[in-house]
Order: C-alpha cells, then structure tokens, then sequence
C-alpha cells in the first residue's frame, strides 16, 4: 500500500510540474531544459535517482520547501517547488520510495508531511512577489472560468499520506492489543475442562 502511494503521489507532482509549466512557462526557461517536457523529465529524474535540484543549493525537505517559496528565489520555482515536495513525502518515508512487508513507517511523519504539503499550497496561494503577483499561477477563480485542478491533485495527494498515517498507527496499534491478549489471554483465558 505505501509503495503504491508513493508512486501515485510522485505521479501527480509530475503532472502539477507539467501543469505549473505550462502556465508559468518562463520557470522551465530558467534552467538548462531545451522545452516543458525535458524540464518535467530531468525534475523525475532528479527525484527517483535522489539527486539533488541545484537551484535548491542542496537543501532538502522543509528547508527547500522555505527556499523554493521565498519572494526572493529567483530560480525555476516550479521544478524547485515540486522537487522540494517529492523530497519532503520521501524523507516522511524514511527516504525509500519503494516497501516491503518488514518495512515500517513512522505516522508522524506521514502526518506532519501532509500538513507541511497543506501549508505549502496555502503560502503558494497567498504569497505575492515585489511586484504584487503570485509567486506562480496556479489555481484560478475568475468571473469566466474557475480552475481548482491543482488544489484537487494537491488534496489528493495530502489525502493518501494521511491515510498511510492512519494505517500505519492502526497497525501497531492492533500489534500492542495481540501481544497483550497473547501474554495475559495465554496465561490467564484458557478454556476450562467441562467434563
């Protein structure tokens, strides 16, 4: 289940790059990708090999999150911005991206990566440059037209880590309440012969 969640979450940061690119085009501009989709490429590659994202100046988790959402970052924001997330969900994850059976997870950081994404989103919304712009274009409510897309696949997202965080106490929840039935029910409740 976490494997899943962990590539159904990458897959949907890969698509918001895509999405923010495409309304924030001089972002992808900013660095060395000849077009929108080699930009969304190397940001994949950058997140699955665990590589840095040099406009992050090696900086990681909630400290690239600060950076990338900074009025005075002046690099490509959105591949800054989307890596910093990916790294945020990875290191909550214990930095794997792929589980196992013997693997466990800690529900804190699961859940304290979900508010962190939640806060992140707030702080893009809000945030304004020098000039009194958002920081990018992102979610869009006009007279017009009225496009929630990114905060759908942000909520998402910020859903199946509270699920994971859900799950993962459920278990070793029911873990302490076997062991204890197993100590006191082995000793204490067994049955009585009738005859």
């Amino acid at each position: 289940m976490a494997t899943i969640a962990m590539r159904e979450n990458l897959d949907a940061l890969y698509r918001l790059a895509d999405k923010l690119y495409r309304r924030n085009p001089a972002e992808w501009r900013k660095g060395n990708a000849p077009n929108r989709t080699e930009a969304v490429n190397l940001l994949r590659s950058c997140v699955e090999q665990r590589f840095g994202w040099p406009p992050l100046q090696e900086r990681r988790d909630i400290d690239a999150l600060a950076l990338a959402l900074s009025p005075e970052f002046a690099d490509d924001r959105v591949g800054s911005f989307i890596y910093a997330v990916a790294d945020t969900m990875i290191v909550a994850h214990g930095d794997r991206t792929q589980f196992f059976l013997i693997d466990s997870l800690d529900a804190q950081h699961l859940y304290n990566a979900a508010r962190n994404v939640e806060v992140a989103i707030w702080i893009l919304a809000q945030r304004r440059n020098a000039l009194g712009r958002p920081l990018l274009l992102a979610d869009e409510i006009n007279p017009a037209e009225r496009n929630l897309s990114y905060e759908r696949e942000f909520g998402k997202i910020i859903a199946r880590l509270d699920l994971l965080a859900q799950v993962m106490t459920e278990k070793y929840r029911r873990a302490v309440i076997s062991y204890v039935q197993t100590l006191v029910g082995g000793q204490l409740l067994q049955f009585l012969p009738v005859r």
